[in-house]
């Protein structure tokens, strides 16, 4: 019951105007709970965790933060811009702490792709295995992430 509770809360809080003025869910009229249990499934074909994926994120962000909001070469083959505006963000599940408006791109001329993500992004796929709304303009997607950051697959 407790956890069907903070979902309704979180999703309450994904609504444009409520913590972002577009909210985090765009036209994606699904549960939280339908669009998590998709996105899980979505990695574990892949054969990754929502962990590996965001460590992976955030390993690609700490070598971009020294390009001062250039393009550096993080990897060859990769290469990865962090630019920072003013502000935090909270996270919509209500947990401890705001989020640097921080965007990193990472652009991988192997495949020809680039992504971009933000700080509570990180979060919210390590902590909560939500890639946002299908639909939405910032919602990431588990596979082009796989691909584009290269994330190891995992040992089995």
């Amino acid at each position: 019951m407790k956890q069907t509770q903070q979902m309704k809360r979180a999703q309450a809080n994904m609504a444009p105007g409520v913590l972002t003025l577009e909210g985090f869910l765009g036209r994606d009229q699904r549960h939280l709970l339908d669009i998590i249990i998709e996105d899980e499934a979505a990695v574990q074909r892949l054969d990754v965790s929502h962990e590996a994926i965001a460590n992976r994120m955030q390993f690609l962000r700490d070598g971009g933060e020294k390009g001062l909001g250039e393009f550096v070469t993080v990897e060859p083959g990769i290469l990865v811009r962090v630019d920072s505006v003013r502000g935090k963000l909270p996270c919509p599940f209500e947990d401890q702490g705001l989020f640097e408006k921080t965007t990193t791109t990472v652009r991988n001329e192997k495949h020809g792709r680039e992504i971009s993500y933000s700080d509570l992004h990180i979060h919210l796929i390590r902590e909560h295995g939500f890639y946002e709304g299908k639909g939405f303009a910032f919602r990431l997607d588990p596979e082009a992430l796989v691909e584009v950051l290269e994330v190891p697959r995992e040992e089995t």
